[in-house]
């Protein structure tokens, strides 16, 4: 049986020009196509990853009380490549609404200017088949969300050396004055 494989995510919005930016900013891509109707977006070697249908007409934002798809999650190599596409945007003004150390992932969650949340994320087990096992056991059953960190806290703690084995263990990222993660996600904060 032929397995599908993603193709592209497509968002309707009344503000096209500043979602077309901020995904080319985000996803350090660019237009391949556009015209008054749609726009089309590609950061790889697929013709698109990301439509714009434009509105003519002005849309609400989405809110936390929207039944919608939640967010569209983007996936690195490791944890220096997703810490650097995390200074780049930095530098742009654009910052995570949230930063979570799922145990499965480690995951910086962005909104769009229409408030779409996208991931930014790196798998914290080589294997598939490790990270199944991981959700199955005590530490993920007690909170499988986990805790919210500060993605400044972790990239200075890369920068003086800790290993990406200590720092995508949760233990480090637990720290009390930060939002609760799922209320941020759920438009509690």
């Amino acid at each position: 049986m032929p397995t599908p494989k993603f193709a592209h995510v497509v968002f309707q919005t009344g503000q096209p020009a500043a979602m077309r930016d901020w995904y080319c900013s985000v996803l350090d891509g660019h237009v391949v196509y556009e015209d008054e109707a749609l726009a089309f977006i590609t950061f790889d070697e697929e013709h698109h990853r990301i439509a714009l249908l434009k509105s003519p007409t002005p849309l609400e934002r989405k809110s936390p009380a929207t039944a919608c798809m939640h967010h569209v999650a983007y996936t690195f190599d490791d944890l220096d490549g997703l810490l650097d596409r995390y200074v780049l945007l930095r530098d742009r003004g654009i910052t995570p609404a949230v930063s979570i150390a799922h145990g499965v992932t480690t995951s910086m969650y962005y909104r769009d200017p229409d408030g779409n949340f996208v991931e930014m994320q790196i798998d914290n087990f080589a294997a598939p088949d490790d990270a199944t096992h991981y959700m199955h056991g005590p530490e993920y059953a007690a909170d499988s969300v986990g805790p919210a960190f500060d993605p400044e806290e972790l990239l200075k703690a890369r920068k003086s050396g800790a290993t990406v084995d200590e720092l995508t263990n949760r233990s480090w990222s637990v720290q009390a004055e930060l939002p609760d993660p799922m209320g941020v996600l759920m438009g509690a904060h």
